[in-house]
């Protein structure tokens, strides 16, 4: 599948300035076209792995938290606090990634990025202590949250003809290393001795191999991808070793949008909020109102793991058929509807329908790969996708921190799931207002430059 979408990127890709092969090289099958394709293969290898990445430092330690706690004396609040890390790091963090990729070039941040999900997830269960665990935890979400910011702006700018397809794939492996981690490092870890550390550092690995495929691009300094080829006029991207007069001219020429003026960024950073909301509520709580309403708890967990993976296959549709519509607005409002009809199937009948809610709650979870589409969709240039994924991100998971903690009050104080139930199918409604309103045919730089 990567092959083959590198090798649609190169027809319909190719620049109109592209150098003619070098003699010795014009006899030879593809010359000229071949480092263009290993270049193509080689960027969809590094989206695919890193975006295999993103979540199992999140996913694994929910696997393992009671081993964690128990090892590390952890309180039960200190424990709770770990559920609102991830969101607060992205929204930290995720802010200085265009800063980050205009000084440095998109692709050196990013694999910056994996070095620091491959130290944070080495050092973590080593570092002795609650401290040195939430640090280790911090640095490897830290990875995360520019990363997560700067895969729609690659996107946008070396698959413009392919923001669906690409986002589709990227979502895709997001999702499959979401429920990867979660289905198999408890039963690695037995393999391995049943060392809890052992069992979360083991997932240090698949991040060093997300590094090697962004090690050409880390050349590239300067600029993001596409800000000064776009900032000029221009339509070819740049090789991993972008000119420095193109980064210079990048600099003068793209304008710094003010995001915060645009309904169309505020409708999709809120929108990103709340669905980042439900799927934190459903990752830390859906199994446990699974066991609470009498399924055991291989079940609940089972019943968790194919609310993730669902996301495997739709996360590659949805973005595709988003790119098609001129509104996605239908979608956003598809999607609720199956959230809606999860979250009454919870409280009605928890048990006797867990797989369909499951399955309902898994779909409306597909919210995510949306808003990256719609990010990549919003902005017509690499540095707006930049900006607008920014600020949507971080804004998002900040809106997005105090649902879980909430969650957990509610269901504490009230002694069921009744109310915890009610807050998340009231949450479904704005999501869905404001999804709507950010599926707009609009952009940003029409609305924040003015």
């Amino acid at each position: 599948m990567m092959g083959l979408m590198a090798s649609e990127e190169t027809r319909t890709m190719t620049p109109p300035t592209v150098r003619s092969a070098p003699a010795h090289e014009a006899g030879k099958p593809g010359g000229a076209a071949s480092p263009r394709a290993w270049t193509m293969r080689l960027l969809v290898l590094g989206i695919v792995l890193s975006a295999l990445n993103l979540r199992p430092a999140i996913t694994s330690l929910g696997a393992l938290l009671e081993e964690v706690r128990d090892g590390l004396g952890m309180s039960g609040s200190v424990a709770g606090l770990l559920t609102s890390v991830p969101p607060l790091c992205f929204a930290v963090f995720g802010v200085m990634a265009p800063r980050l990729a205009r000084r440095f070039g998109a692709g050196a941040v990013v694999c910056a990025g994996m070095v620091a999900i491959a130290t944070g997830l080495l050092v973590r269960p080593y570092a002795g202590g609650t401290a040195g665990f939430l640090a280790g935890s911090a640095l490897a979400l830290m990875g995360i949250a520019v990363s997560n910011v700067l895969m729609p702006v690659i996107v946008k700018h070396w698959f413009p003809d392919r923001v669906g397809s690409m986002t589709g794939l990227y979502s895709m492996a997001l999702a499959l290393g979401t429920a990867l981690a979660a289905a198999v490092t408890v039963p690695l870890t037995d393999v391995l001795g049943g060392s809890w550390q052992t069992g979360l550092a083991l997932w240090a690995g698949l991040a060093v191999a997300a590094v090697v495929p962004w090690l050409p691009f880390v050349r590239g300094r300067a600029t993001p991808p596409g800000e000064g080829e776009e900032a000029a006029g221009k339509t070819q991207p740049p090789g991993p070793a972008a000119p420095a007069a193109s980064a210079e001219h990048a600099r003068v020429q793209a304008p710094r949008l003010r995001m915060a003026r645009s309904r169309t960024a505020w409708a999709l950073a809120v929108f990103f909020g709340l669905q980042a909301t439900a799927a934190y509520i459903t990752m830390g709580w859906m199994a446990q109102i699974f066991r609470d309403a009498g399924v055991p708890a291989g079940t609940a967990g089972l019943l968790l793991a194919v609310t993730m993976v669902m996301g495997v296959p739709l996360a590659f549709v949805i973005p595709r058929l988003a790119t098609r519509l001129p509104h996605q607005g239908p979608i956003v409002l598809a999607l609720g509807v199956c959230g809606l009809a999860g979250y009454a199937g919870l409280y009605l009948a928890p048990a006797a329908g867990a797989w369909a809610w499951a399955v309902l709650l898994g779909v409306a979870n597909c919210a995510f790969p949306l808003a990256l589409t719609m990010v990549g969709m919003r902005a017509r240039t690499g540095p707006g996708v930049a900006q607008l994924s920014a600020f949507a991100q971080s804004t998002g998971y900040l809106i997005s921190i105090p649902g879980p903690l909430l969650v957990g009050v509610l269901y504490q104080h009230s002694g069921g799931w009744g109310l915890p139930i009610a807050l998340m199918s009231a949450l479904m409604i704005p999501q869905m207002v404001v999804g709507f309103l950010a599926g707009r045919d609009r952009t940003v730089e029409d609305e924040a430059a003015r």
